[in-house]
């Protein structure tokens, strides 16, 4: 899949210059759970990596109350893309597109998956927290 996405790359745009249109959609669905956080659950979101802390222990509550996926997963999806947006402005990584699917590719060509992420952690599997802690590491540092 790396392969296949690196040999997608369109050369030359800054990571803070002109965002590749695939971030379009992740970009909105991010700006629309920071607004609806504030204003329904008083939660404030400011795109920093200790934010995601709170964001794990929101989706863990909405997952203790049992409340069916259908019912979450638009609130889901915009918290994966919050995180994923967390890690672009953390790392200088990208939104990519493929298969249909958002994906983050950091400047060391890593692919990362926070939309599953998010997902996973309302499953009680995931951390937001911690896949913006791995996306951020430097590959290979410590070893």
């Amino acid at each position: 899949m790396t392969s296949y996405l690196t040999s997608q790359v369109t050369t030359g745009a800054a990571p803070w210059g002109t965002r590749p249109r695939a971030a379009n959609r992740p970009v909105r669905w991010a700006a629309d759970v920071v607004s609806a956080m504030r204003e329904g659950a008083r939660l404030r979101l400011d795109y920093g990596a200790p934010s995601l802390w709170r964001v794990d222990r929101t989706i863990e509550e909405i997952g203790r109350e049992g409340t069916p996926y259908a019912a979450v997963e638009g609130v889901l999806r915009g918290f994966g893309a919050y995180a994923g947006e967390v890690i672009v402005r953390q790392t200088g990584a990208e939104w990519w597109v493929s298969g249909g699917e958002y994906l983050i590719r950091t400047p060391d060509d890593r692919l990362w998956d926070p939309i599953e992420e998010a997902r996973r952690c309302f499953a009680g599997q995931g951390s937001l927290r911690l896949l913006c802690q791995d996306a951020a590491a430097e590959r290979g540092a410590g070893g």
